[in-house]
């Protein structure tokens, strides 16, 4: 048992509308009961509709951020989101590498990373430059744990195309590609067709087959940020792959379900819904 809270530190960009980004990350930390930091690595101007400003956060500065948390506060699990270019990736990467080596356990064993390559909102706005993504490849995926990409993420990443990730069997190539360079991939199948989504996770040796009934939702924005939020925090506590990807899973689907209208667009999931009732603030208990 952990004496404290896990530590989890988030590295991504901040999203003003709430559902994504640094804020959906440290609100399923929170939900987790886990102690969240964060390393704000672009400054957006989001709603539920479209991003309409990027700003980057200068890579010295991100490094510096990283370096600040884990030199006093200490980190038990890392998950990475929005990096937006290739500067931004190698930094991050020099800047973990360090600590991720000092961090490991007697027996060896890596403080969790769990990367999910953020690369276009759910507006359809580009989030990652086409230099990064070799950059994202060559540098940041040998430093995670896990990776996880949703299809038109993991055809950029492998240079197949989205519709041969639309079969099962192409997500099985594209995971053991991407297998190559990381330890582990999660290829979410939310991007799919059909009435039933499936994740393929691969840990190098097995797949792991998970399928679930689709949500008719509009509540989407942020849902990739939340499942690697989650995956994070179990696996900083101890838990295995798989059955991080279950509890994950069904924390996200509960959050969905459990989501209220916000915005016009893609609105975001509540990612408190096992805390609060939001109807009752302000009344007596």
């Amino acid at each position: 048992m952990l004496a404290t809270p896990p530590r989890l530190l988030t590295i991504a960009g901040s999203d003003s509308g709430g559902g994504a980004g640094i804020q959906a990350d440290l609100k399923t930390f929170a939900a987790h009961g886990a102690y969240g930091m964060s390393v704000v690595t672009a400054v957006t101007a989001q709603n539920t509709r479209a991003v309409t400003a990027v700003h980057g956060v200068p890579p010295a500065v991100v490094a510096a951020q990283i370096h600040a948390v884990f030199e006093d506060i200490g980190v038990d699990g890392v998950k990475i989101g929005m990096l937006g270019d290739a500067a931004t990736v190698r930094a991050v990467a020099a800047a973990l590498a360090p600590h991720l080596a000092a961090a490991a356990d007697c027996a060896g064993r890596p403080l969790p990373v769990v990367l999910d390559p953020v690369m276009v909102a759910k507006s359809g706005d580009a989030l990652l430059r086409d230099d990064a993504v070799e950059a994202l490849v060559d540098s940041l995926l040998p430093l995670a744990t896990l990776v996880t990409p949703n299809l038109p993420e993991a055809a950029r990443l492998t240079g197949m195309s989205v519709a041969e990730l639309e079969a099962e069997a192409g997500r099985r190539r594209a995971a053991e590609h991407l297998a190559r360079t990381t330890p582990a991939v999660l290829i979410k199948g939310g991007h799919g067709g059909g009435e039933t989504v499936v994740d393929l996770l691969y840990d190098g040796a097995h797949f792991h087959r998970q399928s679930h009934p689709r949500i008719t939702t509009t509540a989407t924005h942020g849902t990739g940020c939340t499942l690697s939020s989650a995956l994070a925090v179990h696996l900083a506590a101890g838990v295995p792959l798989a059955e991080a990807l279950t509890e994950a899973v069904d924390y996200l689907r509960g959050a969905m379900v459990a989501a209220y209208a916000v915005g016009s667009g893609h609105g975001p999931v509540n990612h408190l819904y096992r805390l609060s009732d939001w109807k009752n603030l302000g009344r007596p208990q």
